[in-house]
């Protein structure tokens, strides 16, 4: 199979984006390829978790061929830049971003980013980015108070008006860059959903932004500020129930 300059696939149906995207990028498909479906019937999020993706929502994957890649850093790319995309579209709405690869619409989930890899050996073939977005999909009862729909703020909008903004934003991240810089830090923290706020897990103590590297910097009670690279994230406040959110 011969692939054309990067192109964007639309699906009415498939299992995931993700999924699909790598059975292209397996077939020789370039960087920048990408999968948009209408629909997902197993989409997935961090740790093997369910992402309900019916009709209305923005499901789409992008490929990138970097020599290296760390996916931690990648997700958290992702995520600001699908933010500032999303800014431009939606002026009056405040987006804001909780480590490591939630979309926050005020205290509720909108959407979530995840990254993943494919190596031959030690050497690195592709990267996946997919990104899951409410738009104006219906959202299940049992996820009424914790999930958004970015149509409540933004009447009238379709998941057709942000797939090339957004598609845009993804293909311009860089999967090869090293540690985080200060501006992308700084970009981080004007929109840092945690910072401030008091955890129970994956560490207990107070959210302090991000290290270079993409760790969540916790503040510990005893003073010792603990860079935190893996876990679920919970609030001190939050029972369990509240942090099963689709990611």
């Amino acid at each position: 199979m011969s692939f054309a300059p990067p192109e964007l696939v639309r699906l009415a149906v498939t299992a995931s984006t993700m999924d699909s995207l790598h059975q292209l990028a397996a077939a020789g498909a370039p960087a920048g390829t990408a999968v948009l479906a209408d629909e997902q019937t197993a989409g997935r999020g961090s740790r093997g978790r369910v992402w309900r993706s019916p009709p209305g929502g923005l499901w789409l994957s992008v490929l990138g061929r970097p020599a290296t890649a760390d996916l931690a850093l990648v997700s958290l790319r992702a995520g600001l830049a699908v933010a500032e995309a999303l800014d431009r579209l939606t002026p009056r709405v405040e987006l804001r971003l909780k480590w490591p690869n939630d979309l926050m619409l005020g205290d509720r989930k909108l959407g979530g980013i995840l990254g993943e890899a494919r190596w031959q050996g030690p050497s690195l073939c592709w990267v996946v980015i997919g990104l899951g977005l409410n738009v104006n999909n219906p959202t299940p009862p049992q996820l009424a108070g914790t999930a958004a729909n970015l149509v409540r703020v933004a009447p009238g909008l379709a998941p057709g008006d942000l797939a090339e903004p957004v598609l845009a934003a993804l293909r311009g991240v860089d999967a090869s860059a090293g540690s985080l810089t200060a501006t992308e830090r700084r970009r981080f923290a004007e929109r840092d959903w945690l910072l401030g706020r008091e955890l129970e897990a994956p560490v207990a103590g107070r959210a302090a932004g991000l290290a270079e590297d993409g760790a969540l910097l916790v503040h510990r009670p005893d003073g010792v500020v603990l860079p935190v690279r893996a876990g679920t994230v919970l609030l001190a406040t939050e029972s369990a129930a509240d942090s099963l959110l689709p990611d």
